[in-house]
């Protein structure tokens, strides 16, 4: 399988701030934004994989580092930064720009785990990626610490469901 250069999996989306997507500090839901770099990162994934169903299978801590207003826009980049045998980790940040006078300052960042899942619902493999910027690199090279993690927290959550109920809390 080929191996491809990270910029091949870049998406760039940009869009403004609705009201009715602000809360009620008058600035933009985090969950408004999670939505939006999940779909973002959605892209990234197939446009890696060339897969049509990649399904997220984790997120990693979303940091919101700025409010993001109404007089500002929402401009979320995504790409893959270390794919396993079927899983691509994909790396979300956004920024926010303030329409009025054009400054930009970092919002959120995130980093998104997708599988790429066949027909047949199992997954599939996804090709080898390639960085070459420095901020790419710098993103490939820390991956196998934030691999760990994952696998660590993956086993906790294994632990933690194997002693949670399943039972109705009114029962």
């Amino acid at each position: 399988m080929e191996t491809k250069k990270m910029r091949e999996t870049r998406v760039v989306q940009t869009d403004q701030v609705l009201i009715n997507d602000l809360n009620n500090y008058h600035s933009l839901f985090g969950g408004v934004l999670m939505k939006k770099m999940d779909g973002c990162a959605t892209l990234s994934a197939r446009r890696h994989s060339r897969i049509k169903e990649c399904v997220t299978a984790s997120t990693d801590s979303v940091h919101f580092i700025a409010p993001i207003r109404q007089s500002d826009s929402v401009c979320i980049e995504s790409f893959v930064t270390y794919t396993g045998t079927s899983s691509m980790e994909i790396f979300c940040k956004v920024i926010a720009e303030d329409l009025d006078t054009g400054e930009r300052r970092f919002a959120a960042t995130a980093f998104f785990t997708f599988v790429a899942i066949g027909l047949d619902k199992k997954p599939v493999p996804v090709p080898k990626v390639e960085p070459e910027t420095d901020e790419e690199k710098y993103l490939y090279e820390t991956s196998s610490e934030r691999v760990k993690i994952r696998d660590m927290k993956r086993q906790q959550n294994k632990e933690l469901i194997s002693n949670i109920s399943l039972e109705k809390p009114w029962d």
